[in-house]
Order: structure tokens, then C-alpha cells, then sequence
């Protein structure tokens, strides 16, 4: 039904105002009623964090998922006594129900966070120095790169040699491992910040102990962070190849003695809890590289 207009051009009272009448009140704007004439709810639109966070977990269970059908399909595929997921899941409930898993994993846990605390420690104060001082890195650097190239795993006997077969050459050995990592990192972290940053500071009057701690800290951190997920790997990588010599316990220790016995699904149990508990320890570094980095841009 058309609208009707009075004399002075008004709307009649009653009647609805046709759509192209340019005195027409507007409609409010807002979603089209729904059939019965009720307004649909709007719901909660995720946030951009959000959907990142679902698209992560839905990315790592696909890459899970599929993870295991190779498993399965290598298993089933005639490959001599390559044990499947079933049976090196009982046997892993053995070893936990017995108790004998946890305390491996423990034991090389805390061999672990010993010797890569105490390495990333000297290695980060150690890595500024190199990287804020020249003459001092032209000095020292050969003779890290010289101790870089000789792989901790060749220095084990030497430490038994000279520690025993105690905890000390096995911490001592994660150690290099974590601190030759992390000190070149640092100080390339250090070497490569913009140098017109920190002209930039000079200018506005900024000291050396206020452009240290204000522009080249903040910049090096990434380097550093970085240096510790991968310091991370090698402590791990160092830990098992001592205890395969030399230990009473342990996720190695455990692998030597299966491997005596040929008993693969041992074997297969205590890789799983190494990159189970290796992969948890990257994350949470992972998580504190973003927590520390957030005005750094991402893709």
C-alpha cells in the first residue's frame, strides 16, 4: 500500500511512508527480523587470538592424527619388529604403573635443567660482553668457535676421565653443550642491533648503561630466546648420549639396557617421554618469546 500525502505534504496518520519518500524517517539499522518476527541474538564473535588459538589446536591434532597413521601404516607395512602404537602403549603403562618411567624421566629431567640453567646463565652476561666490547670478542671468540666445532658428546669420556662417573660429567657436559649455543647467539644478538637506534639514544642523551639496557637488551632478546630452544636440543641430545655411557638411571640408561635385550617397544617408550617432555619445554621457551618479543612484527 502507497502512502498518501495531505495538502502541506505530510503523511496521513496510519499510513506507512513509501520508500523513495525523501521525508521518510529511516530505519533503524540492524539485521533483517527473522521469520515470526523476532530478532535473531547476536553471538559472541571470536577474537583474532582466538581463532588463532583454534586454528593452532586444530593444526597440531591434524598433524597428531596423521603422525599416528604412519606409525600404524610403518607398522603394518612388514617392517621387522617394528613394534606398533598398541603394544608400546602397554608397554608404557608398565613402566608407569611400576613407576620405573617417572623416575627416569626425572632423572635426566633434572640433569637437563641443571646443566642448560647454569649454561644459558653464563652464557647470556658472557654474550653481551663479547657482543659490546670488540676487543674483547676478537679475543674470545676463536676460542669459542674452536670449542663450538668439537661436539660435546667427544668431550664425555674426557669428563669421566677427569670428573668420574658421578653426576658432575654429565651436568658438565649438558652445560657446554647449552652455553656454546646460547653465548654466540647472544652476542650476534648484540652485534646486530641497528646502529641507528642506538645513535639515536646517543643523541637524545642517552648514556652507555642507559642505551645498553634500553636499546640493546630489548633488540638481542629474539637472539637470545632463539638460542635457548636451541641450546634446549642439544642439552637433551647431550644428556641421553652420556647416560648411554655412564649412568645408574635415566631415559638413556633405560634405552642401553633395552637395546642389550632387544626389546624395541622400551626402546620406543623412552624416545616418546624424550620428545614428549623436550617438546613441552620448547613451548613454554616459545610462549615467553612471545610474551617478551610483542612489539616485535610477526607473520
Amino acid at each position: 500500500m502507497s502512502a498518501r500525502l495531505t495538502g502541506g505534504g505530510r503523511l496521513r496518520a496510519g499510513e506507512p511512508a513509501a520508500s523513495g519518500d525523501p521525508e521518510a524517517p529511516p530505519r533503524p539499522p540492524g539485521p533483517k527480523p527473522a521469520a515470526g518476527g523476532e530478532q535473531p541474538a547476536p553471538g559472541p564473535a571470536p577474537s583474532g587470538r582466538g581463532r588463532r588459538l583454534l586454528v593452532s589446536a586444530a593444526f597440531g591434532a591434524a598433524s597428531a592424527v596423521l603422525g599416528l597413521l604412519l606409525w600404524i601404516a610403518l607398522a603394518a607395512g612388514g617392517v621387522d619388529d617394528f613394534p606398533g602404537p598398541v603394544p608400546v602403549a602397554r608397554r608404557a603403562g608398565t613402566l608407569l604403573a611400576d613407576g620405573t618411567l617417572l623416575e627416569d624421566a626425572w632423572s635426566s629431567l633434572r640433569r637437563v635443567l641443571t646443566g642448560f640453567a647454569l649454561g644459558t646463565a653464563l652464557a647470556v652476561p658472557v654474550g653481551f660482553v663479547l657482543g659490546w666490547y670488540p676487543v674483547v670478542r676478537r679475543l674470545v671468540e676463536p676460542w669459542l668457535q674452536f670449542f663450538r666445532m668439537v661436539p660435546p658428546l667427544a668431550i664425555i669420556p674426557l669428563a669421566i676421565v677427569l670428573m668420574g662417573i658421578d653426576e658432575k660429567p654429565k651436568i658438565f657436559v649438558i652445560f657446554l653443550a647449552a652455553f656454546l649455543t646460547s653465548v654466540v647467539s647472544t652476542f650476534q644478538g648484540v652485534v646486530a642491533v641497528d646502529v641507528t637506534l642506538v645513535n639515536a639514544a646517543r643523541v637524545l642523551g642517552a648514556r652507555d648503561r642507559q642505551v645498553f639496557l634500553g636499546v640493546v637488551v630489548p633488540a638481542s632478546t629474539p637472539f637470545i630466546l632463539v638460542g635457548m630452544r636451541v641450546g634446549l636440543g642439544a642439552s637433551w641430545a647431550t644428556v641421553v648420549a652420556a647416560e648411554l655411557i655412564a649412568a645408574q638411571g635415566g631415559l638413556g640408561f633405560r634405552m642401553q639396557q633395552a637395546q642389550l635385550y632387544n626389546d624395541l617397544t622400551t626402546i620406543f617408550v623412552q624416545l616418546i617421554a624424550i620428545g614428549t617432555i623436550g617438546l613441552a619445554m620448547d613451548r613454554l621457551l616459545l610462549l615467553a618469546e612471545r610474551r617478551l618479543t610483542q612489539w616485535q612484527e610477526r607473520r
